[in-house]
């Protein structure tokens, strides 16, 4: 019988986070108040994750939660070492995970231009109605 290899899914957080290009601090603020830089380094030094932060998280890193669960470097490592070695240095796929990595960059960077735009016009509200 296999042994299963426990997947430590604060430090799949991080990865994605980082694959990205996002910040504990921005990841924290698009958490919403309750969250900071700190609590995003515990989160990311947990092995499990509560369901409902894992979904949240998720969603700003655009991708699955199951994603979350399952990455395994190590194996991801292997597979692609493997496919090298069996095709002689060719590998094959039908799309550039490169590509969609940037593509996930870019939409994140939008999303987030948006949301700081959208702050800027609530200050701005609130300093019109001070005055």
């Amino acid at each position: 019988m296999e042994k299963t290899k426990r997947v430590h899914e604060g430090r799949n957080i991080k990865r994605f986070r980082e694959m990205l290009g996002i910040k504990q601090e921005t990841l924290a603020f698009q958490l919403g108040e309750a969250w900071t830089q700190k609590k995003i380094s515990q989160l990311e030094a947990k092995e499990w994750i509560e369901r409902d932060i894992l979904e949240q998280v998720a969603a700003i890193l655009n991708v699955s939660p199951e994603v979350i669960q399952r990455f395994d470097e190590e194996a991801a490592i292997n597979i692609i070492s493997s496919t090298l070695h069996d095709n002689a240095g060719s590998v094959f796929y039908n799309f550039s995970p490169i590509d969609k990595l940037v593509e996930a960059y870019e939409e994140n960077r939008k999303l987030y231009e948006r949301l700081l735009e959208s702050e800027r016009e609530k200050l701005e509200m609130l300093k019109s109605k001070k005055h």
